[in-house]
C-alpha cells in the first residue's frame, strides 16, 4: 500500500451560524455541504456561500446531476436542488451508523461508518445490490475515474484512502494532519477532494494523489 501525507490546498470557513459540517457534494462548479439543518453552497474559488437550501441534512450528500440526495434520520432524500423540496426518500442501509454518499455509474454508494462498510444502493428501491468491506471506520465517500475512495475518522486519526473495489484491499492512502478529520468526502473529477472538517466547522481541500497504475 502506498502511503502519503496530504497537501491541503485551501482551507475554508469556520462559516457564521455553523457548527459542524456532515457531508458534501460537487455540482460542476459548487460545493454543496451538509450542516445538519440545511446544504450550503460554496464557490471553491472564492470562498464564499451563495445559497442555502432549508432541508435535513445530518450525513452524506450526493448529486447525480440533476438532484441532490441527502442522508438524514435514516432516510436518503432525494431534493431538488431548485427549491430544496423532497422529492421522495428510501431507507438507508446502516440507519443511524450510515455515513458518506456518493453517486456513480447509476448507483448510490452508503457509508456504514461503525460497520466500516460501503454499499451500493439502488436509487430508486433502497435496494442492497453488493456491499463492499473496509478496515477503518468509514466516513466520506467518493468515486473519481473509476477509483472509489472514503474516508477514515477513528481514535483521532483521519485519512482519505482507494479501494480496490471488488475486495476491499487498501491500495494507498493520505494521511491529514493531526486534527483535520474527515466527516465528509468528495472529487471535483480533477485534482482535488473536498474534505468536511465536522465540528471543526471548515471545509478542506486537498490535493489528489497522481492516478497510477492497479
Amino acid at each position: 500500500m502506498k502511503r502519503t501525507q496530504a497537501r491541503i490546498l485551501r482551507e475554508y470557513g469556520p462559516f457564521p451560524g455553523i457548527d459542524t459540517v456532515h457531508g458534501l457534494t460537487y455540482d460542476g462548479k459548487q460545493v454543496w455541504f451538509a450542516t445538519g439543518a440545511s446544504l450550503v453552497a460554496l464557490d471553491p474559488d472564492t470562498g464564499a456561500t451563495s445559497r442555502k437550501l432549508d432541508v435535513a441534512a445530518n450525513a452524506g450528500t450526493a448529486f447525480d446531476g440533476t438532484h441532490f440526495y441527502q442522508i438524514a434520520n435514516g432516510r436518503i432524500q432525494k431534493v431538488d436542488p431548485a427549491s430544496g423540496k423532497v422529492l421522495a426518500a428510501i431507507a438507508v442501509p446502516g440507519g443511524d451508523d450510515a455515513s458518506g454518499l456518493a453517486w456513480a455509474e447509476g448507483s448510490l454508494w452508503v457509508g456504514e461508518y461503525r460497520a466500516r462498510k460501503i454499499h451500493q444502493v439502488d436509487p430508486e428501491t433502497g435496494r442492497v445490490l453488493r456491499t463492499i468491506a473496509s478496515n477503518r471506520f468509514v466516513t466520506g465517500v467518493t468515486w473519481v475515474e473509476g477509483q472509489l475512495w472514503h474516508g477514515t475518522w477513528e481514535e483521532g486519526q483521519s485519512d482519505i484512502r482507494r479501494l480496490e473495489p471488488q475486495t476491499g484491499e487498501v491500495l494507498e492512502a493520505v494521511d491529514m494532519p493531526a486534527g483535520a478529520g474527515v466527516s465528509g468526502l468528495e472529487s471535483d473529477g480533477g485534482e482535488r477532494f473536498f474534505c468536511g472538517g465536522g465540528e471543526s466547522g471548515k471545509v478542506r481541500a486537498v490535493q489528489r494523489p497522481a492516478k497510477i497504475a492497479g
